[in-house]
Parts: C-alpha cells; structure tokens; sequence
C-alpha cells in the first residue's frame, strides 16, 4: 500500500507540474501585457517597462516559470528597491485588480464553495441512491419508469433554468425562503442553511439524475450475481441481501463519480454562483477571467487542479484498500 501511495502522489505531483506549466504558458504569451495590466491604462511607456523589469517579466520564460513555482512552495519577494513586495508561502502573485495576494483572495471565499459543495452532495448523494435503489428493486414497474423520466427530466434542464424556477417558486411566489444572499456558518447556522438551500437544490436537482441511474443499473447487475443467488438460497432475508450482498459492491462507480463531481465543486460552482450571488472560487474566478486578472485565473485554475487530482487519489487509494488488485495498476 505504501508504494502504491507514493506512486500516486508521484503521478498527482507531475500532473500538476504540467497543469501549471501549461496554464502559465497560456496566459504569458497571450496578447494582453501583464506589466500594461498591473500598472493602468494611464501608465507612460517608460512605466511599463519599468513595471516589467521589475516584475521579472523581461526574463527568459522558463525562467519565470521557475520563479512562479518556486514561488508556490517557498514564497517570493516582487519587485527591487522601494518596490520590493515579500508574498508569503503559498505565493500566487498578487490580483492586478485589487492588488491583494492571490491565494487570500481564494482562502476568503473557499468556505463559500465548500458549503455549496459538500450540501449539494449530501442531497444528490441522498436522492440518487434512493431512487436508483427503489428503481432496481421495481425494475420495469410504473414506479420505475416514472422516477427514470423524471430523473431524465431534472438532467436535462439547464443549470440556471433550475435555479430560475426555484427562485420564481420558493421566493417570489409563495415567499417561503428568503433570496439567497451568503451567510456565514459561524454567524448563524440557521440563517447558512436557508440561504444555501436553493443552490444545494439546483445543484443537487441536476446532479442526482445521473447518480440515481447509475445506482440502478450497478444494483441490477449485482443482484444477478451469482454470490447474491446463493445469499438467497441460505435463506437470507432480502433485505439482508439488498443492503449487504447487493448494495455495497453496487456503489464502487458511484464512489468514482462522486470523487470526481466533490473535487470540482469543491474548486467553484461557476454558473451556481453568479445566479445566486455567492461570494464563492467559481464567481472569484468568472470576475476576473472577466477582467483579465491574470494571477487570479492562474491561481484558481492550480487550486482547482488540486482539489481534482486529490479526490481522485482518495477514491485510487480506497480501491486499493478494498481490492487489492488495484494496487498494481
């Protein structure tokens, strides 16, 4: 297990290195000027050019590059003379908008996207194991068919068409939740859930379809197992058999996608959050994508690799926990 997990976080460090190598090529060789950028519109020529020498933009690229990582595990200071700026480990640079350091910007609004992800996953985790489960075991039935056309149904609406439908119902209509708008956990809990419900839901509405189908068909084939016949051969009850033989070994790729679906969330619900206004990495990121920041999409972009990367290692070392097969792949 051990050299299974030290080849992963091997693999999980060169994906980065190549996420960040090619995100900083990207966005260093397009057109705009980041010197032009951090310094104004009203900047002189000389300015810039000053700004330039003095944020190491006149070096060789790989040399910049190599300052941008070096910059990620050890900090850097910006800047010479009376313009030198220190960034503290973990250096992402500093926004060209706001002038603040890149990685508080993120750790400010990470809460935001945390909330919204592990709410919407525990409602779409909840709803598409219950469906699915209730589908198989009604397989072909009316009560089958009709909670598959509506899973069908929530998966095929639009994201914000979702959230639209949910603020025109719960909010302008029957006034039953007030608008959303962010509250912190630590300030009222209360006031946090009502606020998030919506989002939980437009994300949960959308998610849990395909989680519910899934569920159904791996429950299906695991119940036409030849280990769960003889289950029920013994005599088991076929609850017993449902939860035990037939359940568990049914949600190995539920246990995948949602690895996947948390890791992203957890990096920003982009659309999620600029309908509902949350303050969270996703609207951090369309703002200055937006606005052309730079070392913010830059910085985003690697925290969301991050998070990606890393719940896939969780899911990789949970199969090599249950099956040691795994483990040499």
């Amino acid at each position: 297990m051990i050299g299974y997990l030290i080849r992963r976080l091997a693999g999980i460090a060169l994906t980065l290195l190549v996420i960040c190598a090619v995100t900083f090529t990207i966005f260093y060789l397009l057109p705009s000027d980041p010197a032009q950028a951090f310094c104004g519109k009203d900047c002189t020529p000389d300015r810039v050019a000053e700004v330039r020498r003095q944020m190491g933009l006149n070096a060789p690229l790989i040399v910049q590059f190599g300052r941008y990582v070096l910059a990620i595990f050890a900090g850097r200071t910006m800047g010479t003379g009376s313009y030198a700026v220190h960034c503290d480990f973990p250096c992402f640079g500093y926004s060209f908008q706001t002038g603040l350091p890149v990685w508080n910007m993120i750790t400010d609004r990470l809460s935001v996207s945390i909330s919204l992800a592990i709410g919407s996953a525990v409602l779409w985790l909840g709803m598409g194991l219950l469906t699915g489960v209730v589908s198989a075991l009604r397989k072909n039935s009316w009560v089958d068919r009709t909670l598959m056309i509506g899973t069908i149904g929530a998966a095929a609406m639009p994201v914000y068409f979702t959230a639209m439908l949910l603020l025109y119902f719960f909010c302008a209509q029957t006034n039953l939740i007030p608008y959303p708008r962010y509250v912190d956990f630590t300030a009222d809990p209360l006031a946090w859930s009502q606020n998030m419900l919506l989002p939980w839901l437009t994300l949960a509405l959308a998610t849990a379809a395909m989680y519910a189908r899934m569920t159904r068909s791996s429950v299906i084939e695991t119940l036409g197992e030849p280990f769960v016949r003889t289950a029920r051969a013994k005599g088991l009850r076929e609850r017993r058999v449902v939860s035990k033989h037939g359940l568990r070994p049914a949600l190995t790729p539920v246990v995948t996608m949602l690895g996947m679906d948390l890791g992203g969330l957890l990096a920003g619900a982009v659309i999620t959050e600029q309908l509902f206004g949350l303050p969270g990495v996703g609207k951090l990121f369309a703002d200055a994508l937006h606005k052309s920041d730079q070392p913010v999409v830059m910085g985003v972009t690697l925290v969301a690799s991050f998070f990606i990367v890393t719940s896939n290692l969780v899911v990789d070392v949970l199969y090599a926990w249950i099956d040691p097969r795994a483990r040499l792949s």
